[in-house]
């Protein structure tokens, strides 16, 4: 038989059980479409905690100042530490590791334009603060080097900063009053969205240069004049993140005289380790999700080995008619082989389609912050569909073997000079009685001799 005639007869052989391979194909695909859902909304879950992280900051670490815990180099602890705006620059030299380092100093200040006025957050940083906090820009500019240098009297407003002082009218050039300071506005903010902030949102505040801020808003005493809110470090990457941080704790601890060990002198808000943790639990349920799909993936296996199972029990007749015309043990074992390459690969094509189909509609709708979506990724769907193939060769492991048994058994009852001859058919012919019918008594257990076997 060449592979045409059997792909022929295999065909014809599922056409004629319609429901059976229906009922086995949808096994298989709702595996699929279950094991590919499941990955995707992990990988949508990550993917969204991920861009929520960024709009924060970029691999950041905040470094906040507070009192000593420990004893170092004489000094008594519950000392109050204090950042300078020059410790940045000294982290910069001496931490090789760290790629970004800024101090930051904001205050709650009164802000007027010409049509309205409120009390608004007014944050002075280094022009890289605009990166590293992923501060994006609607028009304009952010604060550049030359107006860090030059000590300019401009702006960046956030989006809702803007709309509080100029509603819907254009503000890019206005002059607005910071403590009565006049500062030109050179650009204003996109709006983005925020889940954290160690000092308010973005968008409601108002940036200006830092060496701006610090010659017009200084902190008041008892702190020094060059004092400084907070630190704002990022490392290179994230495989010198540990030797940053090391790096970090060290330079500050020659600075300012405590122990680099002294977590209490030096607090640190870690984001990189936050998005880590948060990417471990994410990975958890993904893993977790994806293999509840390929338990169901296992059972749609089993369901196609219990129906061929029960399709070579119907079939046995048939099987014992082709052996009786010639046909070999291994061309009957691959027909019904065949039979379940085709179902695997219909329903994996078809699991694939509603699967995809599925996340590309869900995608349509508003998602909420931490999810973006149902993602699916061809590894998954190429995984699912390889798990789907292979379990179900597994699976068609048994029925073979009893095509094999079966089919010898079945030629001998289909053979015209075996089970199946002229011979026989006349001795089955003959009237029986049976057996369990007969007298048990020994008075009349002659009769049971005389009937013919």
């Amino acid at each position: 038989m060449t592979f045409r005639d059997l792909f022929s007869d295999t065909l014809g052989t599922l056409r004629a059980h319609k429901l059976r391979t229906a009922l086995t194909m949808f096994g298989i695909a709702w595996g699929i479409v279950s094991i590919t859902l499941m990955v995707a909304a992990g990988e949508g879950l990550r993917v969204g905690q991920k861009k929520v992280s960024e709009a924060f900051g970029r691999d950041i670490m905040i470094v906040f100042a507070g009192r000593t815990s420990l004893q170092a180099g004489g000094m008594r602890a519950g000392r109050q530490i204090r950042w300078r705006a020059s410790d940045a620059d000294v982290v910069l030299e001496q931490a090789p590791a760290c790629g970004h380092a800024m101090a930051e100093l904001g205050h709650d200040v009164p802000v007027r334009s010409a049509y309205n006025s409120g009390t608004l957050l007014v944050t002075g940083s280094k022009p890289d603060f605009a990166f590293v906090r992923s501060i994006p820009v609607a028009r304009g500019r952010y604060p550049s080097w030359e107006d860090e240098a030059q000590v300019r009297r401009v702006a960046f407003l956030g989006s809702d900063a803007k709309k509080q002082l100029f509603g819907t009218r254009d503000a890019m050039g206005q002059t607005i009053r910071i403590k009565d300071f006049p500062y030109v506005v050179v650009g204003i903010m996109e709006h983005k969205e925020q889940d954290s902030s160690y000092d308010g949102r973005d968008i409601s505040k108002v940036f200006v240069p830092l060496s701006t801020i610090l010659r017009d808003m200084p902190n008041s005493p008892p702190q020094t004049p060059d004092s400084v809110d907070r630190l704002l470090v990022a490392p290179r990457s994230l495989a010198e993140h540990e030797d940053c941080e090391r790096q970090l704790r060290a330079t500050l601890a020659r600075l300012h005289d405590f122990d680099p060990r002294d977590e209490e002198a030096a607090h640190i808000w870690d984001t990189v380790k936050e998005a880590q943790a948060f990417g471990t639990m994410t990975d958890g349920m993904k893993y977790f999700l994806g293999a509840v799909g390929i338990a169901t993936l296992f059972i749609g296996g089993i369901g196609v080995m219990n129906v061929m199972l029960v399709a070579v029990r119907e079939r046995t007749r048939e099987i014992g008619v082709r052996k009786a015309l010639g046909a070999t043990r291994r061309s009957v074992v691959r027909q019904f082989f065949l039979e379940t390459m085709i179902v695997v690969f219909l329903s994996g094509a078809i699991g694939l389609g509603v699967a995809y189909s599925l996340c590309a509609l869900v995608n349509l709708l508003p998602m909420p912050m931490y999810f973006a979506g149902l993602l699916p990724t061809w590894s998954s769907g190429l995984l699912a569909f390889a798990l789907a193939l292979g379990g179900a060769a597994a699976h068609s492991g048994l029925p073979p073997q009893q095509v094999g048994r079966m089919a010898a058994v079945a030629a001998e009852d289909s053979h015209p000079t075996r089970g199946g001859g002229s011979s026989n058919a006349l001795r089955r012919s003959r009237p029986r009685w049976p057996r369990a019918e007969l007298p048990t008594t020994p008075r009349h257990a002659f009769l049971a001799s005389s009937v013919p076997a």
